[in-house]
């Protein structure tokens, strides 16, 4: 099974896929580290793979661009069949952020989501200081369905780096532990329409 777009390619994730993300750049912004692929043996490859992929209620997707270069990957998690909704996970190699494969992923896939699957609502987190993914989804109609302080991924975070202070309201300091704010956000089938058909009226009109 493949969905395609004008320049990706969307597949179920393989084996060989993650063993790929080796070779992926890293994210020099410590705020998104933990989007960076950790180094890990090939044991702890397959182990990685098995618990992404063994649960029915997931489903992970590679994306490869128009060079058949593989550049990045999203999961459908903790999917509700008979509410049809799921919640969306997506990771890029930071060597092909700020491309536009981003907006290309979405469009493609969320087409199929809503269109082939005919699922009713998705669901996705990201992080308040994340402004550049909060752009992205809102752009593809997702709205805000929640805010939340969350634990902080790194606790040794340099609170001088100018990345966090860029960012610092983003963040709350208590007793010496990092959290960030969160919103969940949520994307119902006909705002995803609705979006898609403003979309193409306004490049009728530029």
């Amino acid at each position: 099974m493949e969905i395609k777009g004008p320049r990706v390619i969307i597949r179920p994730l393989e084996i060989g896929d993650v063993f790929l993300m080796r070779g992926w750049g890293k994210h020099d912004n410590p705020l998104i580290a933990d989007y960076n692929f950790p180094d890990l043996t090939d044991r702890e490859i397959e182990r990685w793979y098995k618990k992404k992929t063994s649960s029915f209620r997931n489903k992970y997707f590679a994306i490869y661009n128009e060079e058949n270069k593989f550049i990045g990957y999203l999961g459908m998690k903790d999917i509700k069949r008979l509410r049809k909704e799921s919640t969306l996970g997506l990771v890029f190699d930071p060597n092909y952020v700020s491309k536009r494969y981003g907006t290309e992923t979405l469009e493609t896939f969320l087409n199929y989501y809503f269109n082939e699957l005919n699922m009713k609502r998705m669901y996705l987190e990201v992080a308040e200081f994340n402004v550049r993914a909060y752009k992205l989804y809102r752009n593809m109609g997702f709205k805000e369905d929640g805010y939340y302080l969350d634990y902080f991924f790194d606790q040794k975070l340099d609170l001088n780096s100018p990345y966090f202070l860029e960012v610092q309201s983003s963040f709350v300091i208590n007793n010496k532990k990092i959290y960030n704010y969160i919103y969940r956000m949520k994307l119902e089938k006909e705002d995803f329409i609705a979006t898609r058909i403003r979309s193409g009226e306004n490049e009728l009109h530029t």
